[in-house]
């Protein structure tokens, strides 16, 4: 049962969130009535969204491509943009699709492209065991496998050649611009889910790098990324083996790169091989 404040209760939320900063608090406020249980628990939440903690922290679940997705304290938010990767990526799947997900956070991807296309077999993985927990609770209605480790690391060795879409919403923040994020994101979200290394593509490299031994015939990888890494990423594709191509959404704010394997003729050996780490 939610909170039922008065109309004057309701303003004072209002103008204690926009005296805090909270540039859509109205909004903020109506999902924080709708979503507490009692007023004590009303007041107890606007004191932490106040006291600067991301509104999906307080809430305890973000709504992504429709989903109400449970994102737990310290786990990564998943943002608005990501969902012009979803539908990239489920423009590409068929049912049936093997997906892999990376650096799955709190499961976010994996549970929207469930959501899209019928009966997939989806695996996701994250180095972060919070994180992990988390995308468990999320992934179990739709049969998802979690896994915790470094990338391709916990993967079964049976899954190799057989990933039909692998997506991956990897961290591509530059070291040097964690300072220059909103405090909700370097203060409350883990660093690993936001550091990408010295040009923010450490970690998207890795992806990319050994795609190639895990995609099925004619499977695509499909990395977010920024406008401006767009090209060092498709370098990277191309590098790799992969046919690579970028799109983007100005509405979102959002860039993909997509790389596509392109499976060896039947007489030719299959060249792909683990990268080292």
């Amino acid at each position: 049962m939610s909170a039922s404040p008065s109309l004057h209760s309701l303003s004072v939320i209002v103008a204690t969130l926009r005296a805090a900063g909270c540039v859509f608090a109205e909004d903020e406020a109506q999902l924080l009535v709708s979503t507490a249980r009692t007023p004590a628990d009303l007041t107890a939440m606007v004191d932490r969204r106040v006291a600067g903690l991301p509104l999906e922290h307080v809430l305890g679940w973000a709504d992504f491509c429709g989903l109400r997705i449970a994102v737990d304290p310290g786990v990564f938010v998943p943002r608005p943009r990501t969902e012009f990767l979803i539908g990239q990526a489920a423009a590409l799947a068929r049912p049936g699709a093997v997906v892999v997900d990376l650096c799955c956070g709190s499961g976010a991807v994996g549970a929207a492209l469930a959501a899209a296309e019928d009966r997939v077999e989806l695996h996701a993985v994250d180095i972060d065991p919070v994180a992990v927990r988390c995308a468990r609770r999320n992934l179990a209605a739709v049969g998802g496998h979690v896994y915790e480790g470094d990338l391709y690391a916990p993967l079964s060795a049976a899954l190799r050649g057989r990933v039909d879409v692998l997506v991956a919403s990897a961290p591509y923040v530059p070291t040097d611009a964690i300072g220059l994020l909103p405090p909700e994101a370097r203060i409350h979200e883990p660093r690993v889910a936001l550091d990408g290394g010295a040009d923010g593509l450490d970690i998207v490299r890795r992806v990319i790098a050994e795609a190639p031994l895990w995609l099925a015939p004619e499977g695509h990888l499909l990395v977010e990324t920024s406008e401006r890494q767009a090209a060092q990423t498709v370098e990277a594709v191309a590098r790799a083996g992969l046919i690579p191509r970028v799109a983007g959404s100005d509405e979102l704010d959002a860039t993909a790169v997509i790389g596509t394997w392109s499976a060896p003729a039947a007489n030719a050996p299959d060249t792909r091989r683990p990268s080292a780490r």
